[in-house]
């Protein structure tokens, strides 16, 4: 069993939440076998961290950005050489599979030296606005910046997430997810001995009190928040009652995978089990849920793509061999399962999944089966809302026109997957999809240096590029006169 910790003021303690009593157990979503866990924040913890934070800020930020790339450069190196031990730890923790989860470790390092490459990027501008005098804008740090950290990746998030305020001079406090918490502590005692005490301070604990305690803090000017639309919206509320915040949020998406007749369906088929991140049993905001598919293909494109999700291998997240584990928890299980119940009560098709997967090694654990519902119209729930899960719906469109009415038409705009060799029709669609991230001809990826983020209910703000450095810093107007 593991006991974690947290990093409050460079010190790793229980806090006043461990002290109390008050912890946090977490078990191997495919066993539910106990792992380990965390202390649970106090209020009063919160705020001795974003203090340690506040104070910290101020030596940080006379660094030179030269000095904080090398710091960043550090905790990378740091983060690699633990790598083993991470990756073992949030597979068992997460129920994310190992074998695509060693991206993990590398997508945080990289995004700790991404940023601390664009150091020399914090720059202000002239503006020649009189003829006498010399108008200058710089970019300062806000402060302390809040960072609360979703379940479905929680190290690289956590980690790859103090990349941009840290490079523009912040101090971050870190909120690690409710289930799966554990690497959370490991990153803790990595910031420790890396960086400055207080700089970065890593707690654990639920949305109330501790989650609300620190949008509330009056030191918190700067918050990013990764999850879903109810939570994004309560951090919302929570910072207006309490101040005027820079909010970001990066939150869901019911991204449409759309197919003309012209696209190549080998291809097509692929990519369908690739954009929907098995991997982590589809609980990824990314994740391509809706096939918008022509008429002419529909039928064919959801035998052979049911087909694939059958024969998808499901096991232990420790096995490398395994394309899928169990989904995170007990209750985001049970959501999945009562979203699967509503598109059968009204009236989709299933066509494969559906359960729980068949097998003793299935028997215990939050194991739901790769789902897709064919017949799906635009007003079932199972078209509106994310499940965050391995469920996949299909819809049917004859043109144009119906095509980018059923993607545009959800309260999301997340990403969106155009398939199509027709080179015009791909550009007009391009235009006319409500998405933060349009792909065409591929679906899912990630590319550093270009934005990501939402329209609509789908979050707010870009990270990914330099514009999230920029998100972190505030613009000081200068006026020069002799």
């Amino acid at each position: 069993m593991i006991q974690g910790q947290m990093l409050i003021d460079g010190e790793m303690t229980l806090g006043k939440g461990g002290a109390a009593g008050l912890w946090i157990d977490s078990h191997d979503p495919a066993t539910l076998e106990p792992i380990g866990r965390v202390p649970a924040a106090t209020a009063h913890d919160v705020d001795r961290a974003v203090r340690a934070a506040a104070k910290a800020q101020i030596e940080w930020a006379a660094r030179s950005v030269w000095e904080r790339a090398a710091a960043l450069r550090a905790l990378a190196s740091a983060i690699r050489a633990r790598g083993p031990e991470i990756l073992n730890l949030e597979a068992r923790d997460t129920g994310n599979t190992i074998g695509k989860l060693q991206a993990d470790v590398q997508i945080a390092a990289g995004y700790l030296e991404y940023f601390a490459g664009l150091a020399s990027e914090l720059k202000g501008e002239t503006i020649p606005a009189t003829a006498k005098g010399l108008h200058l804008t710089l970019r300062e740090p806000y402060g302390v910046v809040a960072r609360i950290v979703p379940f479905n990746h929680p190290f690289m998030f956590a980690a790859a997430h103090l990349a941009a305020p840290l490079m523009a001079g912040n101090a971050v406090v870190v909120k690690t997810p409710e289930t799966s918490p554990l690497t959370g502590s490991m990153l803790g005692e990595l910031c420790q001995a890396v960086l400055p005490a207080g700089l970065v301070n890593i707690l654990h604990g639920h949305g109330m009190p501790a989650g609300d305690a620190l949008v509330r803090h009056p030191l918190v000017r700067r918050i990013g928040f990764t999850g879903s639309v109810a939570t994004g919206l309560a951090i919302q509320r929570a910072a207006a009652e309490s101040g005027v915040k820079h909010v970001t949020l990066e939150l869901g998406g019911k991204n449409p995978f759309i197919v003309f007749p012209d696209a190549d369906l080998d291809r097509i088929v692929e990519m369908a089990v690739a954009g929907m991140n098995f991997s982590w049993a589809g609980q990824s905001c990314g994740s391509t849920s809706r096939l918008v598919l022509h008429e002419s293909i529909h039928d064919v494109v959801v035998e052979r793509v049911a087909a694939r999700f059958a024969a998808l291998k499901l096991g232990s997240p420790l096995d490398p061999t395994s394309e899928m584990g169990p989904v995170n928890s007990a209750r985001h299980r049970d959501r999945i399962m009562a979203l699967i119940d509503s598109a059968r009560a009204e009236g989709a098709r299933l066509v494969t999944g559906g359960g729980r997967p068949r097998g003793d090694s299935f028997a215990r654990g939050y194991w739901v089966e790769p789902t897709l519902f064919a017949d799906v119209t635009p007003a079932m729930r199972i078209a509106q809302e994310e499940v965050f899960g391995p469920v996949v719906c299909t819809q049917r469109f004859r043109s144009e026109e119906e095509a980018v009415a059923i993607a545009n038409g959800t309260d999301f705009g997340l990403t969106a997957a155009v398939w199509t060799r027709d080179l015009p029709l791909a550009l007009r669609m391009v235009r006319a999809v409500q998405a933060g991230t349009v792909w065409i001809n591929t679906a899912g990826q990630h590319f550093v240096g270009t934005p990501f983020g939402g329209w609509k209910d789908s979050g707010l703000g870009g990270e990914e590029c330099l514009e999230e450095l920029f998100s972190y810093s505030q613009v000081k107007t200068v006026h020069v006169f002799p």
